[in-house]
């Protein structure tokens, strides 16, 4: 099957929503994503539901456990498996996450990075062994974090940057995340937004959070999106120009007429961006 990329504005492909969209999806959702890890091993009635999406949708594979910035070594068989998988399923676009999430044992958590140069190198040449096995460049997604790793001799930004150039990749911009890191540990989100090498914006997610009553917020991709990651996520498309971007939700997830209200608002935010991409053109 040709391969296909993302356009436009996105969901999350959960199971709970399959009886839904079977009736019909609605127009406002111009693509899924889902994480590969779910559905390489499964078979019978699953298998089949899931073909008969990606035959008529494009689909992005968003990877959970390839543990690029681990000390283990990296995964093979889990990326020959993904490969396999995008090419059965003529998917486009693969992400994954830049933090570590296995030991022993997978952890079922993503951990951030020592912001350092010895893990710049590290992580980036996990990145190229994955680009080169897949024949493809993947994009990076910056990730939350609660506790900052010691000894960092890169700012975060900093470090994001390096391991990209590095690695020759592109960047998965998480708007929601950098919301949540910027209020855990206080900082500007927007200004850290422009520190990014955003000529490698190729990506972006949306999400809710939950705030604990200590005033912590969690990134739990279980609510909807509030308005202060709305309006930053405006600003970012003023920055990159228009970028497919999904919807994610995990969690607590509602009848599908509620996450479409929350897709058609990330495409009219394209829209406006493309809009105002258009007429800075011709000026």
């Amino acid at each position: 099957m040709q391969h296909r990329y993302p356009e436009g504005a996105g969901l999350g492909f959960r199971r709970e929503l399959i009886s839904e969209l079977e009736a019909g999806v609605p127009d406002a959702i111009r693509f899924f994503e889902l994480a590969p890890e779910n559905w390489i091993r499964m078979g019978g009635r699953s298998a089949k539901q899931l073909r008969t999406f990606t035959e008529r949708h494009p689909f992005v594979c968003h990877g959970l456990s390839l543990n690029l910035g681990g000390l283990r070594p990296l995964d093979i068989e889990l990326v020959t498996a993904v490969g396999a998988f995008m090419r059965e399923h003529g998917i486009g676009l693969y992400t994954e996450h830049l933090s570590w999430c296995g030991d022993d044992g997978l952890l079922y958590d993503l951990f951030p990075i020592p912001c350092t140069g010895e893990a710049v190198r590290h992580t980036a040449a996990r990145i190229r062994q994955v680009q080169d096995m897949l024949g493809r460049r993947i994009a990076i997604e910056n990730a939350s974090y609660y506790v900052a790793p010691p000894g960092a001799e890169l700012s975060e930004a900093g470090f994001i940057r390096a391991v990209l150039e590095e690695a020759d990749c592109d960047l998965h911009l998480d708007v929601n995340n950098v919301y949540v890191n910027s209020r855990n540990h206080g900082f500007d989100a927007l200004a850290f937004i422009r520190e990014l090498p955003l000529e490698r914006v190729v990506y972006m997610h949306m999400a809710g959070h939950y705030v604990e009553p200590d005033g912590l917020v969690i990134d739990t991709h279980g609510a909807e999106v509030i308005d202060p990651v709305w309006a930053l996520f405006e600003q970012v498309c003023r920055l990159t120009g228009p970028k497919p971007t999904c919807l994610e939700r995990d969690f607590n997830i509602p009848p599908l007429a509620e996450l479409v209200e929350e897709v058609a608002r990330i495409s009219a935010t394209l829209a406006r961006a493309g809009s105002a991409t258009k007429e800075l053109a011709h000026v």
